[in-house]
């Protein structure tokens, strides 16, 4: 019996629905070497392996490249954790360890831990960076996290504190690690152990979230 194989106009439909995405990795990489300002579209062209032409089959500029790598990467992870949140029913203490230890692998396992930098780098030339990002990612993170302290509250697994201010300091730890990873990391004499950080955070974390004569 025969192989089948694909049609020519099957394998390039298949690519051209790919290339977005491709584009989109390349992107980052450019972004993380040379930073918001110094990219240009030839950059990402040339990591992608496509000509400027292509990108703009796709995306109307730069800034639009940028947006959609936000909304590809972080925003599509925080969406995935909100809907797992919606959707579990037991301990708001597990699911506000989960948020957590994901929102961490996010920015400080992967190259994607230099989009709050260049934000924060370079908000001053670029205004509308600060305000993409505030109501793109952190905005929607603050109201699953503010919502997962209410509830653990209402459960009696939390004592009673102002939700919206706990919700920011269970993300300063991993905010400090993604800006320790990209300005400070290279003089460290030897690897941090960013998990190792979180799990302290977690325990300290725990410990003064526990409700009054309950575990921490």
């Amino acid at each position: 019996m025969g192989t089948v194989t694909d049609s020519p106009e099957t394998r390039w439909s298949r690519r051209k629905q790919a290339r977005p995405a491709e584009i989109l990795d390349a992107a980052l990489k450019v972004f993380a070497q040379k930073g918001f300002a110094a990219a240009r579209m030839d950059d990402i062209a040339k990591a992608a392996g496509v000509t400027k032409g292509t990108i703009y089959l796709y995306f109307e500029n730069k800034e639009a490249v940028f947006k959609s790598l936000v909304r590809e990467t972080v925003g599509t992870t925080l969406g995935a954790v909100a809907a797992d949140v919606q959707t579990y029913q037991g301990s708001a203490r597990f699911l506000l360890r989960m948020v957590i230890t994901r929102m961490a692998q996010m920015l400080v396992d992967s190259e994607k831990v230099v989009l709050p930098k260049i934000v924060i780098g370079e908000t001053t030339n670029f205004p509308w960076l600060a305000e993409f990002y505030r109501f793109e990612v952190i905005e929607p993170g603050m109201r699953l996290l503010t919502g997962l302290i209410e509830r653990g509250i209402t459960q009696g697994e939390f004592r009673t504190l102002p939700a919206a201010h706990v919700a920011r300091m269970c993300v300063a730890p991993v905010l400090l690690s993604a800006i320790w990873r990209v300005t400070f990391a290279h003089l460290d004499p030897e690897p941090y152990d960013y998990k190792a950080l979180i799990d302290t955070h977690l325990d300290v974390l725990f410990r003064g979230l526990a409700a009054e004569g309950g575990a921490p």
